[in-house]
């Protein structure tokens, strides 16, 4: 849930048992940068900022139309272009009353809805963060409380499509704001020791400055963890509960909902459950455990998730089209597979890790690989790698399965005649295999000899003898 770029930032660290033990440890706590990844953050910065309000132009008043968008520029310019599409003060105003309301919601169920308490991984200073478990149940009650408040008049079923423009616009100064005063809070007042400059205000505001930030321990013992709340009870949130308002909206103008609209908001509101009930899953993802809180993670989610991955389901809310019984049928029986087999692979690694790596992995004991490693306090531990099921098949095979589930959801948008709609499928491709090649670097250096022996076991990365 994130914005992918290719940079890798140089790291150096005093001293430490071993060189790959000291360039892992140091990761997250001492970090330096070249010229070209400053001017790789920064023009993503711009670039990203500046084509919020135009995406969304494209998507509800352009009909999906890069042609039509390529047009305006050509009238307008840059400038009149992001003038004329961006919303009204007022509309601002407004749509952001609800976004304040959202996210308070979400606070709260953070610390009220009960939950059983998780250990997160061992960070590079040797923190271990602490969560509450509660993600399915805010998200079920998150949709029961919208249904529930569209049923009694407070809002309408379709509101987050009202809203839309100056929402997203909103979210997008707010997350800009919000970026800035993380990097300041990890320069002078981070909540743990996984935290520094990397010596660029660019790089720090791009990639941020701590890892695992915290708020409120004066009201909520654990306090409320930022990136939490911004990659979960936000952006997944939101991304469920969008869709759901798309096809309501969709509904509220049509009198029916279209297969096409059914296809995609099923399909991603099923991967929304699936996401929570394996998000402690994700507390031990690259996500968490290696990119700190900043433009990059947080404004990704916060303002990303909601125009991406959710602009297919947007473009079919005005436009819809009906499949026929068998491409339906065959696409929701596809996309439904994908997310299962996605789930299963997800289910191996937690009852691996849980069981201290005693699991059976399809009926037999499952393969592992012992790799210690060493944190920035010279404390030895190790982590176990598993090395059968899907994990077996390829370090990263449940890859395959998401795109599927993500095709099955975009392409509806594809077939009624958008590219524009299809746009979240190929950033996946490339956020994916980009994170590939990254966790594949991190974790060699994180593991040393221990992490050539499980490539050696399990050879590719996503897609078995390609790559």
């Amino acid at each position: 849930a994130s914005l992918s770029c290719g940079f890798i930032l140089r790291y150096t660290m005093g001293d430490s048992k071993s060189k790959d033990a000291e360039k892992w440890a140091s990761k997250n706590i001492n970090a330096t940068s070249t010229l070209a990844d400053n001017l790789q953050g920064f023009a993503l910065i711009v670039t990203t900022v500046y084509m919020v309000s135009n995406y969304y132009y494209i998507m509800t008043q352009l009909n999906g139309s890069w042609m039509q968008w390529f047009a305006l520029i050509q009238e307008k310019g840059f400038i009149g272009t992001f003038q004329h599409t961006y919303p009204t003060w007022e509309e601002i105003v407004a749509s952001m009353h609800y976004v304040w309301r959202f996210m308070a919601v979400q606070l709260a169920f953070m610390a009220l809805v009960p939950g059983p308490m998780h250990k997160g991984p061992v960070a590079p200073s040797g923190h271990i963060p602490t969560y509450k478990a509660n993600g399915t149940a805010c998200f079920t009650l998150t949709l029961i409380l919208w249904a529930a408040g569209s049923y009694a008049g407070f809002w309408t079923g379709g509101v987050i499509y009202d809203i839309y423009p100056g929402m997203i616009a909103g979210l997008n100064i707010f997350s800009l704001f919000f970026t800035s005063f993380l990097c300041l809070k990890g320069l002078f007042f981070p909540s743990t020791p996984d935290s520094g400059s990397t010596g660029s205000i660019v790089m720090d505001f791009f990639w941020g400055t701590e890892l695992y930030p915290r708020v409120g321990h004066w009201l909520w013992s654990i306090g409320w963890d930022l990136k939490l709340f911004t990659n979960c009870r936000f952006g997944m949130i939101f991304w469920g509960l969008s869709v759901c308002s798309y096809a309501a909206k969709q509904y509220e103008m049509y009198g029916f909902l279209s297969s096409s609209m059914l296809v995609s908001s099923l399909t991603q509101v099923v991967y929304v459950f699936k996401f929570f009930n394996w998000e402690m899953g994700y507390m031990h993802t690259m996500d968490i455990q290696h990119d700190r809180a900043g433009f990059y993670i947080c404004w990704g989610c916060l303002v990303w998730v909601p125009l991406i991955y959710t602009c297919h389901t947007l473009y079919l809310t005005n436009n819809p089209f009906e499949l026929g019984y068998a491409v339906t049928g065959g696409l929701i029986a596809l996309g439904l597979l994908g997310v299962w087999v996605n789930f299963q692979a997800d289910e191996q690694k937690r009852l691996f890790r849980e069981s201290d790596g005693k699991a059976l992995i399809w009926g037999k004991p499952a393969k592992k690989i012992e790799a210690p490693y060493t944190t920035a306090r010279g404390e030895s531990k190790t982590n176990l790698l598993l090395a059968s099921g899907w994990w077996g098949v390829s370090r990263h095979f449940h890859y395959i399965p998401e795109l599927t589930a993500a095709f099955v959801w975009c392409s509806p948008a594809l077939w009624g005649g958008t590219i524009a709609g299809f746009s979240y499928f190929p950033f996946l491709v490339i956020l994916l295999f980009t994170r590939a090649f990254r966790d594949d670097e991190r974790c060699r250096s994180k593991y040393g000899a221990s992490w050539d022996e499980y490539c050696r076991l399990v050879p590719y990365k996503i897609i078995p003898y390609v790559v």
